[in-house]
């Protein structure tokens, strides 16, 4: 299988990245007519910008109690992503283990050149090698798209507009000049923190699609992934309470969400696993035909 260039993810990235700027353009107009203030907003933008883009990767690594793991450690683990990396024409990232019985992964950093890939010691103790392998592959897929530091920039507005609406509900009635206007932005932010919210959420369940096929084309093997999508799927139910919600934070980092429900479900960062195996499926059958 030869890797090609997914111009159905980059039309969607470009598109949302589109509408999110026209989004951007909107708040800021509005926020300039509050007595928020443009060059305060402007600030603030820019430096939890900074912040998030340059320091999420180590977040999320701690978000989850990982640590960097050396070869001596994890050599089967090393050599396994050294390979699929060669194989995606990629730099070797850093390799961290997080030691939880979630069985999941997950691959963090702004650039190729500074990539991390975490597994959890659950996941290594639930998939064969092959599957394991199929799960590497796709979050390797997800280096090479740039994925993080697409979501990264994405997510930024949504959460802007929330603060912006925290803080104008605190300052909306210093006083009643001031007061009509912080509430216009006030309602404007929660709009704009919606729309911005639905957006990211459908670029983010394509991105899994195409991490998917990326990852089944660094293997060559459609099938290890989504047996491995199968059985890290099965095992979420039996994770403890206390697990799920301690993660549910790093659900976009994650193959498979921890959370469920209807309303989960809807709202999801993630395909559903059974979309997910269709098409692996259709894969592995175009490939046995070839």
């Amino acid at each position: 299988m030869e890797w090609k260039t997914d111009w159905g993810l980059r039309a969607r990235m470009g598109l949302t990245m589109v509408l999110l700027l026209a989004l951007y353009a909107v708040f800021l107009g509005v926020l300039a007519y509050s007595n928020i203030g443009l060059v305060g907003t402007v600030g603030i933008m820019a430096l939890f910008m900074g912040g998030q883009f340059f320091f999420s990767d180590k977040l999320a690594l701690r978000s989850m109690g990982a640590h960097e793991v050396s070869e001596q450690e994890y050599p089967e683990l090393h050599a396994t992503i050294g390979r699929l990396a060669q194989q995606a024409d990629l730099p070797k990232p850093t390799v961290a283990v997080s030691d939880t019985r979630t069985p999941n992964a997950f691959a963090t950093g702004r650039s190729p050149s500074n990539a991390t890939v975490c597994v959890t010691t659950g996941i290594m103790n639930t998939l064969d090698r092959e599957e394991l392998e199929g799960v590497l592959a796709h979050e390797l897929s997800h280096v090479k798209n740039r994925d993080v530091m697409v979501m990264t920039i994405a997510t930024f507005l949504s959460t802007l507009a929330f603060m912006i609406v925290r803080w104008g509900w605190l300052f909306s009635g210093d006083s009643d000049e001031g007061g009509a206007p912080v509430m216009v932005a006030v309602l404007v932010s929660m709009v704009v923190g919606v729309v911005s919210f639905l957006l990211v959420r459908v670029l983010s369940r394509y991105r899994e699609f195409a991490a998917d096929r990326g990852g089944a084309v660094i293997t060559g093997k459609p099938a290890a992934l989504a047996s491995a999508l199968m059985k890290i799927d099965g095992r979420m139910d039996k994770v403890p309470s206390d697990d799920m919600r301690n993660q549910a934070d790093m659900n976009a980092f994650f193959i498979i969400p921890v959370s469920a429900g209807a309303l989960g479900k809807l709202l999801s960062t993630h395909p559903s696993t059974e979309n997910r195996i269709e098409r692996l499926r259709d894969m592995e059958r175009d490939l046995e035909t070839a």
